[in-house]
C-alpha cells in the first residue's frame, strides 16, 4: 500500500511540473497545460492544443518518460496488490478450512457476539478446541485477528455446520442474539448429529426456553436472568460467591473447582473412596460424584465406590488436580 501511495504521489508531482512547465515556456492557460500534461502522461494521444517550440516538445519528451513510467508503476502495483489480496484471502480461508477439517471432540460456537467473545475468550484459556461461525464479515476479520479458528457463514446451514464438523464435535454453543436464529440452529444441529450436546442462549422472553428445548438444546441459559442471580446473591451470600469465583476461575488461592471423569481403565475405577488416595496422596475433596446414570452424589461418604464413567467434582490446587487427571 505504500508503494501505491509513493506512485500516486509522483504522478501528481509529475502533474504540477508539467503543468508549470507548460506555462512558462509555452505561455499557455492553466486549464491548457493542465490537459496537456494528462494527456501526455496518459498517453492518450488527442493531438497538441498548444504549439510546441523546440523546448516544449524537449520538455514534453521528458514528460512523457517519467509520467508514462509512473503510470505504469502504479497500475502493476495495484493489480499486484488486488491479485495477491485476492490469493491470500482464498488461501487463508482454503488453509482455515484444512485446520477445522482436522479436529475433533471439538466446540462450535454460533455467533461471535458479547457473549460469543467471553465463551471463546475462557475456551482458550482452558485449550478447549473450538471453531468459530459467524456471518458479520466485520467480526470474521476480529477473529482472524485473535488467531481464532472461524468460518464465515450461516450457522443454521447445514453446509456451513458440516464444514464446522459437526459430525466429529462434541458440543455445540448457540449464542447469535436471535431466538429464532438459535432455534434454527438447534434444529440443524440436532439433525446432523443427534447425540451432540447442545447449549444454547435465550433472550429471557416469555416461552424462549421452552422452545429451545423442545428444538433440541440440552441446555438453556439466559445471561440476564443468570446476571440478576448473581448479582442477588453478591448481596446475600457475598462470600460463598467470592469463594466460587476463586475455586471456579482461580486465584490468590490457587484453588480450583474441577470435574474429572473416571475412566474404565483408571487405577481409581473399583475402589472405594477412602483408598483412592485422593485425599492422601493429592490432598483434594471430593465434593460430588456424579454417576453415568445421571444421579449426583454430594459429599460423598469414605465407604462410596469409585466407578468407571464417574464424574469427580475435586476441590484443590490447580497442581494436584492435573496430576490426577493423568491418573484417570
Amino acid at each position: 500500500m505504500q508503494k501505491i501511495f509513493f506512485a500516486v504521489f509522483m504522478l501528481v508531482v509529475i502533474l504540477c511540473i508539467g503543468t508549470s512547465g507548460y506555462m512558462l515556456i509555452e505561455h499557455g492557460s492553466f486549464l491548457d497545460s493542465l490537459y496537456m500534461s494528462v494527456i501526455t502522461i496518459t498517453t492518450v494521444g488527442y493531438g497538441e492544443i498548444i504549439p510546441l517550440s523546440p523546448a516544449g516538445r524537449i520538455f514534453t519528451i521528458c514528460l512523457i518518460l517519467a509520467g508514462v513510467g509512473f503510470v505504469l508503476y502504479l497500475v502493476g502495483e495495484v493489480t499486484e496488490s488486488m491479485v495477491e489480496g485476492g490469493l491470500r484471502k482464498i488461501m487463508g480461508r482454503n488453509n482455515m478450512e484444512k485446520r477445522v477439517a482436522v479436529l475433533k471432540d471439538h466446540y462450535i460456537v454460533c455467533g461471535f457476539g458479547r457473549i460469543g467473545k467471553v465463551i471463546c475468550k475462557n475456551f482458550k484459556e482452558s485449550k478447549l478446541p473450538f471453531v468459530i461461525v459467524e456471518s458479520d464479515p466485520l467480526e470474521v476479520q476480529k477473529i482472524d485477528e485473535l488467531g481464532y479458528l472461524a468460518l464465515p457463514g450461516n450457522a443454521s446451514s447445514d453446509e456451513m455446520l458440516l464444514k464446522a464438523g459437526i459430525k466429529q464435535a462434541k458440543g455445540l454453543i448457540a449464542v447469535v442474539s436471535s431466538d429464532a436464529e438459535n432455534v434454527y440452529i438447534i434444529l440443524s444441529a440436532r439433525g446432523l448429529n443427534a447425540n451432540l450436546f447442545i447449549m444454547a442462549r435465550s433472550s429471557g422472553a416469555e416461552g424462549s426456553e421452552t422452545k429451545l428445548l423442545r428444538a433440541g438444546a440440552d441446555k438453556v441459559i439466559s445471561p440476564y436472568f443468570i446476571g440478576a442471580c448473581r448479582m442477588a446473591q453478591l448481596v446475600v451470600r457475598p462470600t460463598v460467591v467470592d469463594f466460587l469465583d476463586l475455586t471456579v476461575h482461580g486465584g490468590e488461592l490457587g484453588l480450583r473447582l474441577e470435574e474429572l471423569r473416571v475412566s474404565e481403565h483408571s487405577p481409581l475405577a473399583g475402589k472405594r473412596l477412602m483408598d483412592s488416595g485422593l485425599r492422601k496422596e493429592y490432598d483434594l475433596i471430593v465434593v460430588a460424584i456424579k454417576r453415568e446414570q445421571g444421579e449426583m452424589q454430594f459429599n460423598p461418604q469414605p465407604q462410596t465406590l469409585i466407578l468407571p464413567g464417574d464424574i469427580l467434582v475435586v476441590l484443590g490446587e490447580h497442581e494436584h488436580i492435573t496430576a490426577l487427571e493423568k491418573q484417570l
